[in-house]
């Protein structure tokens, strides 16, 4: 009776949240070399790093999250507000969890 129950839960159960399936079309090319020293074929993939200026291709539309939270240009969104819309689904939690997330990174 228990494995039956740990199939059904299984059944349900959602994939982590992590990468998740990756299209092969989308999966990094290796390139293929041959070793002086060894003669069998090794595999190379190229070295990660970190991207470049990922903040200002993470903002596609600037004020958008201001004009949709009613706060006039020159004002500071408040903390509270920014919070409640944090919380909401969709582009506007997005970029409300963004401006969080900015704000903690400001030096100052």
């Amino acid at each position: 009776m228990a494995s039956s129950s740990a199939k059904a839960v299984s059944a349900n159960m959602r994939a982590s949240r992590g990468m998740g399936d990756v299209r092969p079309s989308k999966m990094p090319k290796a390139k293929t070399i041959t070793r002086k020293d060894n003669p069998n074929d090794v595999t190379v993939y190229a070295k990660g790093g970190k991207t470049k200026k990922w903040i200002a291709g993470a903002i596609k539309h600037p004020g958008a999250l201001r004009s949709a939270l009613h706060v006039p240009k020159g004002q500071k969104i408040p903390a509270s507000k920014l919070a409640k819309a944090a919380k909401a689904p969709g582009k506007m939690g997005q970029r409300a969890r963004l401006a969080q997330t900015l704000k903690k990174m400001h030096k100052g």
